[in-house]
């Protein structure tokens, strides 16, 4: 905890960059965080490291990626450049919200039904909440095999297709960000992730 109040000491050499603390991504809410995993989130144009870091964790996974679409803001700015390009491969999501105080009680009462259709989607690999801070501050991350598999999921899937259909109407951002990566590597132990494809996971 001490590390995470100071680390903007490790954010060298980069355009933007975030450390957050982690949780399962099934509630949003206090009780799903993860004390025992961290997470950082850099652009830079040159690899970054956290050996300080590295020297205590028991685990780590890395992942490289190219940012195809970017909408939105954090922290004020629009922090990934997007390429516009598709791709074949695995693709990474990320959400990014500041709730509105007054609106977050609403907010956490639609996720649990979302959480629900996104644990049994297909092409799911892997997802995990993130976020500055326990309460209105938050995010998810998550792997899939394909676009077309987050696409199908995103679009069709009724519950997940209601809340973003109620977003404008109810406000529950103050601010909000939606991006998609292509993966261009994947490195490290990747139940750090909480990988879902167990055959995945032993290579």
């Amino acid at each position: 905890m001490m590390r995470m109040a100071f680390a903007g000491k490790d954010l060298k050499n980069v355009t933007f960059g975030k450390f957050l603390g982690t949780g399962t991504g099934t509630t949003f809410g206090p009780g799903d965080t993860d004390l025992t995993r961290w997470a950082a989130i850099t652009v830079s144009d040159a690899p970054v490291s956290f050996p300080r870091w590295d020297a205590i964790a028991d685990g780590n996974a890395r992942i490289d990626l190219e940012p195809l679409v970017s909408r939105g803001e954090w922290s004020g700015r629009s922090p990934f450049r997007s390429t516009g390009r598709r791709t074949d491969g695995m693709v990474v999501a990320l959400t990014r919200a500041r709730l509105r105080p007054a609106k977050a009680l609403r907010f956490w009462r639609a996720i649990p039904a979302v959480a629900r259709e996104v644990a049994d989607a297909p092409g799911l690999l892997a997802r995990f909440g993130v976020g500055e801070a326990p309460i209105g501050w938050q995010g998810t991350v998550s792997v899939w095999r394909s676009t077309a598999d987050l696409t199908a999921f995103a679009y069709r899937q009724p519950e997940h297709r209601a809340v973003i259909a109620r977003t404008p109407a109810d406000g529950w951002y103050a601010e909000e960000l939606f991006a998609r990566f292509a993966v261009r590597d994947l490195t490290g132990d990747r139940r750090v992730l909480g990988w879902i494809d167990e055959e995945l996971t032993e290579r």
